[in-house]
């Protein structure tokens, strides 16, 4: 389990980037990254139970030069992970970084026992689908009028932990620290 409880550093061009649990000390930069991300931001109360008062929620941090860049929650309830929210930095979109957060998040579920993922995207952010789609994530249906800002559609997708991870958590841990 220790690969993503100690701090662990990759080489990422122009700088390192570790990945970190949240801790409350987090959640003003957290906000930031929320305010530019989502049109409905979760509020600092909302992160601060989270990392309080539910058992279930797992989030991690994603520094370069020190300074929080993205994060990932899930939730954990028996071996399936929900992920609640996962978002990078504006300056930092378009270098692969919200992929290598994914990754992370995944195969931090996998160490605790997880099988299945499951999320939800809204219908039209097909750059989000295709990310997921890449990472062995499957739409299996819809969420009629879940995004109470516009009523969008959330398309549910589920991504088999076991089938993606067995075998290949080597290659996804590459350059990171045991």
């Amino acid at each position: 389990m220790g690969a993503v409880t100690e701090h662990r550093e990759e080489r990422e061009s122009g700088g390192d980037v570790r990945f970190r649990k949240m801790v409350l000390e987090d959640i003003p930069d957290v906000m930031i990254i929320e305010h530019e991300s989502f049109t409905l931001p979760w509020s600092k109360e909302a992160f601060y139970g989270e990392l309080t008062q539910n058992q279930f929620a797992k989030y991690l941090i994603m520094e370069k030069s020190g300074s929080p860049i993205g994060y990932a929650g899930m939730w954990t309830v028996l071996d399936e992970a929900h992920v609640t929210n996962i978002a990078v930095r504006t300056a930092h979109r378009g270098m692969h970084l919200g992929e290598r957060l994914l990754r992370r998040l995944m195969s931090y579920a996998w160490e605790l026992g997880m099988q299945k993922m499951t999320l939800e995207v809204r219908v039209s952010n097909d750059v989000a689908q295709s990310l997921y789609g890449k990472l062995g994530f499957r739409p299996i249906g819809l969420r009629k009028g879940y995004y109470s800002d516009n009523q969008e559609d959330a398309l549910i997708m589920w991504c088999d932990l076991a089938k993606r991870l067995a075998g290949q958590q080597g290659a996804d841990e590459e350059g990171s620290e045991a």
